[in-house]
């Protein structure tokens, strides 16, 4: 089941720019596209996308404006396009997954569009299509002429290191030669979440979440380990937590 998207902007071209990527990632759909509040509104109520890329800026009614207009159970994922990095407080107030300044590079689109994946098992239709996701078993590392596999059911966190990332498994770690944003898209959402550009965790290893000022958190893990994660990524976190209960079939 593929993620079905709305772009809003009222300028032609970021539509098309966001177009153009949206279509090299094959688990995401257009469905539709709006240049301006209203009909935006009347486009999200009727066609009710899965997620919805909005611009901030508009003519008449903004894209916080729409955004806000919809019931919380009906708003869909939200990913705000903005030329000032002012509208971050809001964004949050609105569960926006994140907020990508203008001009979008590929890269942050890309972080955007995972955190979007990362998310999704958790909205709507989004929870029934989880169980069909396809996950990894195990991690295949390579030490010396021996391969050795380590089951994914022991790995606690994962972090970034380059080219290569870190499997910490039982009091043991692990390198494997992938990118953390690869194994990001391999893991089960309801499992393991990344919280930063440098970690993934699995959910039920956080002992304790603390808010931080600038909206960051701090998570103490059950092994005592502390990570940052990341305020851009704390909307899916916090979605991911509330239903940590709900275990894979």
């Amino acid at each position: 089941m593929k993620i079905r998207v709305i772009v809003v902007d009222d300028e032609p071209l970021a539509r098309l720019a966001v177009k153009v990527r949206l279509a090299r990632r094959g688990a995401f759909e257009l469905v539709g596209e709006f240049g301006d509040g209203p009909s935006a509104y009347e486009g999200i109520v009727a066609l009710k996308p899965d997620l919805v890329f909005v611009d901030v800026e508009m003519p008449g009614k903004t894209g916080l404006d729409v955004l806000a207009a919809l019931p919380p159970a009906q708003r869909p994922m939200a990913i705000l396009l903005t030329a000032y990095d002012s509208f971050a407080v809001q964004a949050f107030e609105l569960a926006a997954l994140d907020y990508l300044l203008k001009p979008v590079d590929d890269e942050r689109l890309d972080e955007a569009l995972d955190r979007a994946q990362q998310a999704y098992p958790y909205r709507g239709r989004g929870r029934a299509a989880a169980s069909t996701m396809p996950a990894v078993r195990s991690f295949s590392v390579r030490i010396g002429s021996r391969t050795v596999l380590v089951p994914v059911a022991d790995v606690e966190r994962i972090e970034a290191d380059g080219d290569y990332a870190t499997l910490h498994a039982n009091g043991k770690t692990w390198m494997v030669r992938e990118r953390l944003r690869n194994l990001a898209m391999q893991l089960d959402p309801r499992q393991f979440h990344r919280v930063h550009r440098s970690s993934i965790v699995r959910l039920d290893m956080i002992a304790e979440l603390r808010s931080l000022t600038n909206r960051d958190a701090l998570l103490r893990l059950r092994d005592g380990s502390v990570l940052r994660a990341s305020r851009s990524y704390m909307p899916a976190l916090a979605e991911a937590l509330r239903h940590l209960d709900e275990q894979p079939e």
